[in-house]
This record gives structure tokens, C-alpha cells and sequence, in this order.
């Protein structure tokens, strides 16, 4: 294994194996990074736009949605490390915009999704704010679907706080702070998709594309990422960028920037923080993925049009990153991460029991409308055959063995993607509540569209 990526025939190998999977996919364009043992293989396929002529190359920067997050939650860190900062630290003195949750809510909620916040606003309602204001009018009691530090609930807003957080204490903009404190020390040229947060950094920057596998359509889509949550989703970056942050993570790191003691709390699973469907456990910044032999880190991110992926073994020292600019790109990491298993490099799963998992009958009261701050979740059918509504996207339930727990069906592209699982009352039984992709959402009654 030590010496795979020194063999001659593995670049020529992974190009064939990428742009197969590329074409197979729809994917417009693909960047793909393997590092080990001072080794490097990078990959490039496809096009910066579809039908644009341009061609990925290492330098292009890909949209990486929520993969920003790990780098905020190291940004933080770093602040912790110069002792401007406690992880478990009540952040009310720093941020007086919390309010009364101010005396609760600490670092390592933030970066853990422990916090208890829903999602977050749709973005077209917060294009105007300032952080401080998001805050203040989102990040309170009213969105909250748990107590803070008593489960794991998905969150952009945790990322938001945090992003406000390094502005307080840094004297800095976040994107002024990234750039100085964490992206050149790491040799990144900072680019940022939210053109009034940054200024052009003059890198070619992929356009995400929505595809339609049924019907055989391919378009590009413009990023629609607010101002105020940068901190969550508005990195580009390259996969290289992806492994230099990575490095971080690989001992002996990258020294002056974390501390290694501060690199492990970032891998250590938080206790309360059970992403179910999303990973096997969740540390500050990075989710953790198990099997039997390694436990690596990572996190993917989809922002509008692009799906992205960064993992890390930081025991045998084995980086990996995929960034694609278009929304199959889902499929195209999976069948990637099981030729590079059966390459020799073990990656985990995503975490999703159901993933391969046969249909089975979901049970029948699990129909109702659930929520999640301003986003609705809907369940409807019966004999079995239920499909889930969010936010206008519409999916197929694909119920595992016990009922609870499922997959989901894509209907306009016919992909399967990762599901979650219904929650029961443990005093009365009943569904009270529905986890999907890692967001908690808690059931209220029905009300007839007629009658809202």
C-alpha cells in the first residue's frame, strides 16, 4: 500500500478510471488528488463550463459548499491556539447578539452541530444582512429544534456564529482572516463565490451544472450563497487546496499553523453529535468515517451545481479529494470510492446503512409534515409506497428492514442518495420526528393548503 502511488501505471490508471466515470455520471469536470507518503497523483478531466471549450486544470477553483466549514472550524482553532479563544467557553461575553443563549452555546457546539439551531433562512431572505443582524434575528430560541449540546442537528447557522466569532475577535473580516491566517499560510489563493465578500482572486472558478439523468439535460446554475453565511458554504478551491488542508491533519501538520493536540480534538467525535445517514461520528469541523481497520475524516459539500469531497487517514497518511461542478457528482464519489477500495485505498462508506439496503414497507404514521425552522418536510402515501417532500424537491422513500430507517430516490435524476431515519417518542411511541441528511426536523400538525 505504501508504495501504490509510486507505481507508474496508477496516473494512467486513475485518468481512465476518472473520465469513465465522468462520462458514465454526466459529470462536466472532475479534479481528483491522492497523497500519500510525500506521493502525489492528481487528475484532471472535462470542462470548467459545459460546452464552454475550457479545460479543468490543477488551478481551477471549484465551488465546495459545505467543505468550507472545515475550514472555518480550523480557522477557529487557530484562535484557540494563540488563547484568544476556549472551546468550551460560553461565547456570550464575545457575542452579546446571542442574547440569553449566549450563556449557553460554546465553540464546540458550533463546529459539532450540537448547537440545537435549525439549517437556517433561505437565502434570498438574509441576502442583505449583516452577520450581526443574521444573528440577531435568526439565531435565538424560535430556532431551535433541540437544547444546545443535546443532539446533532445540521446547521449553517453554527456557521455563521463561528464566522462572526473570528470577525470579533480577529478585528477582521472572515474572509480577510481566512485569507491571512489560513488559506496563504497553507499556499491557497483565496477565492470566494459571494462576489461582496472577497475580492477576485483572478483563478478560473467552475460553473456548477444541475443534470437530469432521465432526460438527458445538462445546466449550469449561478451560486446563490448570502453574504452572511461565507462562513458555511463560500469557498473555491482546488482538490490540491483541499489536500493542503488536509495536511494539517497528517502528522507532523504543518507546523506553526495548528498545534498537533488541537488537530486531534478537531478528529475526536463529540459524544452528543450523532449525524446519522451522514457519517459515523462528528468531531469540530470534520466528520469521522469507520470500518473495521482505519477511522479517517472529512466532509462533503454540494454547493449549487458541485459536489465535493475531502478524506483523511491520519494514521496511515492518506489524503483524498474529489471536487466535480455538477450534482451527479454524488454518484460518480461512490463508484470512485470502490475502485479506489479495491486499489488499495480503503476509504470508508458514507455512513448511510440504507444505502444498499432492499426496500421494505416504512410504516404507515409516519405521514405528516415535519419541520426544521423555515424548511418543511411533507410525507405522503400509503400501502407502503411514500415519497418525501422538501422544499419542493421531491424524493422516494426507500424504507429499510426496521421501517425507521431509509434511503431516498431522486425522482428527476433517478439517483439513490442517502436518507435518515423517523424518530418515535420513547414514552408514547409515536413518530414525533424525521433526521434527514443530518437535519432533525420535528413534526407539527397537518394544516390543509386551503386552509394556511
Amino acid at each position: 500500500m505504501i508504495e501504490l502511488l509510486n507505481r507508474p501505471h496508477v496516473p494512467t490508471f486513475l485518468n481512465a478510471q476518472l473520465a469513465a466515470l465522468a462520462r458514465d455520471h454526466q459529470v462536466c469536470g472532475a479534479q481528483l488528488v491522492i497523497q500519500h507518503d510525500h506521493e502525489t497523483v492528481a487528475i484532471e478531466v472535462g470542462e470548467i463550463e459545459h460546452g464552454g471549450g475550457r479545460p479543468v486544470t490543477r488551478d481551477t477553483a471549484f465551488p465546495i459548499g459545505s467543505v468550507t466549514k472545515s475550514f472555518t472550524a480550523t480557522l477557529a482553532m487557530t484562535l484557540v491556539a494563540d488563547g484568544d479563544l476556549e472551546i468550551d467557553e460560553p461565547l456570550g461575553g464575545h457575542l452579546p447578539e446571542l442574547g440569553e443563549l449566549g450563556h449557553r452555546l460554546t465553540l464546540r457546539h458550533l463546529l459539532s452541530h450540537t448547537a440545537g439551531f435549525a439549517c437556517g433562512p433561505d437565502s434570498t431572505e438574509v441576502a442583505t444582512s449583516s452577520p450581526r443582524r443574521y444573528i440577531t434575528d435568526h439565531c435565538g430560541r424560535q430556532n431551535l429544534v433541540l437544547p444546545p449540546g443535546a443532539g446533532f442537528s445540521y446547521s449553517n447557522m453554527g456557521y455563521v456564529i463561528a464566522g462572526r466569532l473570528v470577525e470579533v475577535i480577529t478585528g477582521m473580516s472572515w474572509t480577510e482572516a481566512m485569507s491571512s491566517i489560513l488559506l496563504r499560510p497553507l499556499g491557497i489563493a483565496p477565492s470566494f463565490i459571494c462576489p461582496t465578500v472577497g475580492r477576485p482572486s483572478g483563478r478560473p472558478i467552475a460553473t456548477g451544472h444541475s443534470v437530469n439523468l432521465a432526460l438527458g439535460r445538462t445546466q449550469p446554475v449561478q451560486q446563490s450563497l448570502a453574504p452572511p453565511e461565507a462562513p458555511a458554504g463560500a469557498l473555491a478551491v482546488s482538490a490540491m487546496d483541499l489536500v493542503a488542508l488536509g495536511r494539517t491533519h497528517v502528522p507532523p501538520g504543518v507546523p506553526g499553523l495548528l498545534p498537533p493536540g488541537l488537530a486531534v480534538q478537531m478528529r475526536r467525535p463529540v459524544p452528543a453529535a450523532n449525524p446519522f445517514g451522514l457519517a459515523d461520528g462528528w468531531g469540530l469541523g470534520f466528520a469521522v468515517f469507520r470500518d473495521d481497520a482505519t477511522e479517517w475524516i472529512g466532509h462533503d459539500g454540494n454547493a449549487d451545481g458541485t459536489s465535493c469531497y475531502l478524506r483523511v487517514d491520519p494514521v496511515d497518511g492518506w489524503i483524498v479529494a474529489l471536487t466535480t461542478n455538477t450534482s451527479t457528482g454524488i454518484g460518480l464519489w461512490r463508484e470512485l470510492g470502490a475502485q479506489l477500495a479495491d486499489a488499495g485505498i480503503p476509504i470508508p462508506g458514507d455512513g448511510s446503512p440504507t444505502a444498499a439496503a432492499p426496500p421494505a414497507m416504512a410504516p404507515p404514521d409516519c405521514v405528516g409534515v415535519y419541520a426544521n425552522g423555515d424548511s418543511e418536510f411533507v410525507v405522503t402515501g400509503s400501502d407502503g409506497c411514500f415519497s418525501l417532500a422538501v422544499d419542493g424537491s421531491d424524493f422516494m422513500v426507500l424504507a429499510s428492514a426496521d421501517g425507521l430507517t431509509f434511503s431516498l430516490m431522486e425522482h428527476s435524476s433517478g439517483q439513490r442518495l442517502p436518507g435518515g431515519r423517523f424518530q418515535r417518542d420513547p414514552v408514547t411511541g409515536e413518530i414525533n420526528g424525521i433526521q434527514v441528511n443530518g437535519r432533525l426536523a420535528r413534526r407539527r400538525p397537518y394544516v390543509p393548503a386551503m386552509s394556511r
